[in-house]
C-alpha cells in the first residue's frame, strides 16, 4: 500500500469514527455501532502504526516494502 493510499484510509476511518460518535447523540449507542466503532479505532491504530514504521525506515534509508500490518492486540498496548 502506497503512503497516499494509506493517507486516504485514514481520512475514511476517521470520518466514520467521526460518524458513529455523532449518530447515536442524544440516544444510546447500539451494540452493533459499539462494534463497528471498536473496530474502526482499532484499525486506525494499526494504520497509524504502518505510517510511522514507512516513515521511520524512509528516515534510515530502510526498504519501506518490508513494513506491515501489526495485530491490534499489538498496537492497541502501545503506550503513549
Amino acid at each position: 500500500m502506497e503512503d497516499r493510499e494509506l493517507h486516504k484510509r485514514i481520512a475514511n476511518l476517521v470520518a466514520e469514527e467521526r460518524e458513529l460518535e455523532e449518530s447515536h447523540i442524544g440516544s444510546r449507542i447500539t451494540p452493533e455501532q459499539e462494534r463497528r466503532l471498536g473496530e474502526v479505532r482499532e484499525a486506525l491504530d494499526q494504520s497509524w502504526d504502518l505510517l510511522r514504521q514507512r516513515r521511520a525506515r524512509r528516515e534510515f534509508n530502510q526498504d519501506v516494502a518490508s513494513t506491515g500490518t501489526r495485530p491490534a492486540e499489538v498496537v492497541e498496548h502501545y503506550q503513549q
